[in-house]
């Protein structure tokens, strides 16, 4: 009997000691990149141009963006809570009302079959479009390309999500409230709706093709608008990577008409690393938005604007990133401004410290 009550101790005192050391499902992270940027046109309110949403702050060090984040993950459920602050923050969120406006991430899904990887998703996200984030550490270059900055960076719905048992495709459709909207445009009753596949044949290669259809009117002046977003990413060795992206949208030219408004955005980027501490990366892009859709500009041929850039970046850690980049755009249509005369040219060097923890 002793030696039963011993044996049945021992297991309890084993099983205790296993929820112990089972990882929490709750984990907390953070994330901050601190930056200084200069534009050589050097604009009195120190604000770089309109269609610029990120690192938009001339010749001050600030703040792009900063999140707190809570994270909960098990089997058959998962949340996300990240509220942020940043220049990126006010630029992007301008539109949303109150404390909406520092809401960086807010959702939970279940999901709904046992044995396959089958979710619903409810909340706020970052969007399903494009292969830049918000997240300057995660992407390739240190600023975003004028086409992130001028699509959705985060979204507002519902999703259904379907990963293939070989994690070689992901397929998403969802039911937006708009386009980079949280609370829906006064006076629009329609929603919103997207589509993502995701096809990922090996560890070094990504293709994938996004859609959004919806309107970002009131239903009085209603012009419905279809976007596609492909790319490919090509991790061609261990030190060589390409991406290669291209963004068309159309929109109505007036509430029921037939006619549409087109604007499109190639973009290109090139990464070498170095070594495991530096990198070096290249981007080239160009963004034509003729009848102002997106960008207006009130000039004879509208946006047409090319821009390239170059960044150095230094690991000094893990989980930090120093970087600095200079990049230039050139437009057809003088749409800059320097000292109260346009210009056809703009020029940043911007430097950046990211860390996440």
């Amino acid at each position: 009997m002793k030696k039963i009550l011993i044996g049945a101790a021992l297991m309890m005192s084993i099983g205790a000691m296993a929820q112990e050391t089972r990882p929490s499902p709750l984990t907390f992270s953070g994330y901050a990149e601190l930056y200084y940027s200069y534009d050589l046109n050097k604009p009195a309110d120190n604000n770089k141009a309109g269609f610029i949403y990120s690192h938009n702050r001339h010749n001050e060090f600030n703040l792009n963006l900063g999140f707190l984040k809570a994270a909960y993950n098990t089997e058959n459920v998962r949340a996300n809570l990240a509220i942020a602050a940043g220049t990126y923050m006010n630029a992007n969120y301008a539109a949303e009302p109150g404390v909406l406006k520092n809401i960086y991430e807010a959702n939970a899904g279940v999901k709904l079959l046992k044995k396959k990887n089958f979710w619903l998703d409810a909340g706020i996200f970052s969007s399903h479009i494009g292969f830049e984030s918000a997240v300057s550490k995660d992407c390739w270059t240190l600023t975003r390309s004028i086409l992130a900055e001028n699509s959705p960076y985060y979204e507002a719905g519902a999703k259904l999500t379907y990963t293939s048992d070989n994690n070689k495709w992901i397929i998403s459709g969802m039911a937006l409230n708009g386009w980079q909207r949280i609370k829906r445009v006064d006076g629009n009753s329609l929603m919103s709706f997207g589509t993502q596949v995701q096809f990922k044949p090996n560890s070094t290669t990504t293709f994938n093709y996004s859609t959004f259809i919806g309107t970002d009117k009131p239903d009085s002046a209603r012009l419905m608008r279809y976007f596609h977003n492909l790319y490919a990413i090509f991790n061609l060795n261990s030190k060589l990577g390409v991406t290669a992206g291209f963004d068309i949208g159309t929109e109505q030219k007036g509430k029921g008409s037939s006619d549409m408004n087109t604007w499109y955005s190639p973009v290109l980027l090139l990464k070498y690393s170095i070594n495991d501490k530096w990198a070096i990366a290249a981007r080239g892009e160009y963004y034509e938005d003729k009848n102002g859709v997106i960008i207006a500009t009130g000039t004879p041929n509208g946006f047409k604007t090319t821009g390239f850039s170059l960044n150095v970046d230094y690991a000094p850690a893990s989980n930090v990133l120093v970087r600095i980049e200079g990049r230039n755009l050139s437009s057809k249509d003088e749409i800059f401004t320097k000292e109260g005369n346009t210009k056809k040219n703009n020029a940043f060097i911007t430097a950046s410290v990211a860390i996440n923890f």
